[in-house]
């Protein structure tokens, strides 16, 4: 088949969980680099893909498709004829979904928004280390009693609050009191075709 191209940006942890699926699906992809720390989101070329400017997006064939949770969305439904990675049925399905709004929510705007801050120099909001500390708590609680978030496998779920929950200690957010998460980490490290995300210095 012909490659999936992938704009994105490496310290994108929305470029970063469609990577993820790409690679544990096993599907053939190329990247192409959007350098958000130059303005080429803003691009006019870019922006005739994306609109809202922001990466991910996705060109597969004659379908360009952007924003990372739509695109996991498409490339399980297309791709994973298993149906694990997105269940079929109503309440599987459901349980994903709860998830995916916690990715495109309280992740982004707690751990998310906290790193961002660091790396881009930008001001520092204290909500968002209280975002992510509820966050965390609400996600260690569940994994006391689930390998997984939202199935006893994984799913786009788990991919979907993965990487900015990975690098939130980049953001001055400590992952040392969630022992349950730091495990689900492990797990999600250990699947085959996990590719990782470039680290950056922990803030203190």
């Amino acid at each position: 088949m012909t490659p999936i191209r992938l704009y994105q940006h490496p310290l994108s942890g929305h470029a970063h969980r469609v990577k993820l699926l790409l690679s544990m699906l096993d599907l053939p992809f190329e990247e192409k680099l959007i350098d958000v720390s130059k303005g080429e989101q803003r691009h006019p070329d870019f922006l005739a893909l994306n609109p809202f400017g922001q990466v991910p997006v996705i060109q597969d064939g004659d379908i360009t498709l952007a924003d990372s949770n739509a695109i996991l969305t498409y490339l399980a439904l297309r791709y994973d004829d298993s149906g694990r990675w997105l269940p079929r049925d109503p309440v599987g399905s459901a349980r994903v979904q709860r998830w995916l709004s916690q990715a495109a929510g309280a992740l982004v705007n707690g751990p998310g928004n906290a790193r961002i801050a660091v790396l881009f120099g930008r001001p520092q909001d204290e909500r968002c280390g209280q975002i992510a500390a509820q966050l965390f708590q609400r996600m260690d609680e569940h994994l006391k009693d689930a390998p997984f978030l939202a199935a006893d496998h994984p799913t786009i779920a788990d991919l979907a609050l993965y990487s900015y929950t990975s690098h939130a200690p980049e953001g001055g957010v400590s992952l040392d009191p969630y022992p349950q998460l730091r495990a689900w980490l492990a797990r999600i490290e250990a699947l085959p075709g996990y590719v990782s995300m470039p680290r950056q210095k922990a803030r203190a």
